[in-house]
């Protein structure tokens, strides 16, 4: 199976014939092309013409991070996947309000339903949330226009982050804050959302959706709007959970933490986030509707394959709903 590769340290990613290498000061690593299908860089990473070349035929997304660990670009292959119909429907579906309210509406759907599991997970082990699960239960969802569903998108929000400090004690949350993150509780939600991202990024590769054309989050240039809208779903299932498991565990503490616009994990606390997270991607359950399991990160593919066949008028398109 295929994982993604993560580069915590400055170098050079080079091609010596058919093999990827990264040199690192005086030391060369080889990396094996055919095993990784992504790459993650969080050091200065230089990429040679004949590196490019070959991930491009390998058909490897590279992905970028600045210094705090935040997503700032990728080098995307060429779309190996191509199909002008459901480009064309998805670019209508977007178009036509209704069309676009009702995706949008139903990620939103799904999203909330996903929040609300993940509380009563947290509430099974003893968390006082019954406030915080009866807000969002009685949360309505908006729609009509694509403003409305977003006004409810973001109350849920709302309501869902200052839980957290009911889950774990050692880093309150105070209010969500990003640009920069204030406190460490800030810091692991971004660093999350980001990895998040870039998976989701990855996943609609192997699909044939463009992932520039979006109906939760408006398009917008420099960014493939449609992975955010596909990561809001799986959020509270894949980073929330890996964020607690991490802090209640003492995995990653105060020392794990570095402070300078703000606060931001340290090279250390990145590997130890990142180790989790693979681990929850890697992760299977069985799956009522195909009847074997599948992993985390798939579920993410199988969100694509379900707006395909929305679009396509196949089969109406119903969010990702935790069952467990």
């Amino acid at each position: 199976m295929k994982e993604p590769l993560y580069i915590n340290s400055n170098g050079i990613l080079y091609r010596k014939q058919n093999t990827l290498k990264f040199q690192n000061k005086d030391v060369d690593t080889a990396i094996p092309i055919h095993a990784i299908n992504e790459v993650n860089c969080y050091g200065k990473v230089s990429l040679r013409s004949g590196a490019i070349s070959l991930l491009q035929k390998e058909k490897v997304i590279v992905n970028f991070f600045n210094t705090y660990g935040f997503y700032e670009g990728s080098l995307y292959p060429k779309i190996d996947l191509n199909s002008g119909v459901t480009v064309v429907k998805q670019a209508l579906h977007y178009a036509d309000n209704d069309k676009r309210c009702f995706i949008a509406k139903e990620m939103v759907n799904g999203m909330k339903h996903n929040m609300i599991k993940t509380l009563k997970y947290y509430k099974k082990k003893g968390k006082d949330l019954d406030y915080y699960i009866n807000k969002l239960e009685n949360e309505p969802l908006l729609d009509g226009n694509i403003n409305r569903v977003l006004s409810s998108e973001g109350r849920l929000w709302q309501y869902y982050y200052p839980s957290f400090d009911l889950i774990n004690k050692n880093f309150p949350i105070e209010q969500r804050e990003f640009r920069p993150p204030k406190n460490e509780m800030n810091a692991l939600i971004s660093f999350g959302n980001s990895l998040l991202y870039t998976t989701t990024l990855s996943e609609i590769y192997h699909t044939y959706l463009h992932p520039s054309i979006s109906f939760l989050h408006e398009p917008r240039e420099r960014r493939f709007s449609l992975a955010c809208d596909l990561a809001d779903i799986f959020k509270p299932l894949i980073v929330s959970r890996t964020i607690f498991k991490l802090v209640n565990t003492n995995m990653i503490n105060k020392k794990h933490f570095r402070k300078d616009v703000g606060v931001y994990l340290n090279e250390k606390g990145r590997e130890k986030f990142i180790q989790e997270y693979n681990n929850k991607l890697k992760t299977t359950i069985k799956h009522p509707n195909l009847n074997k399991k599948v992993s985390y990160r798939y579920l993410i593919r199988l969100e694509g394959y379900k707006l395909i066949k929305h679009i396509l008028g196949d089969k109406t398109y119903e969010s990702f709903k935790t069952w467990w």
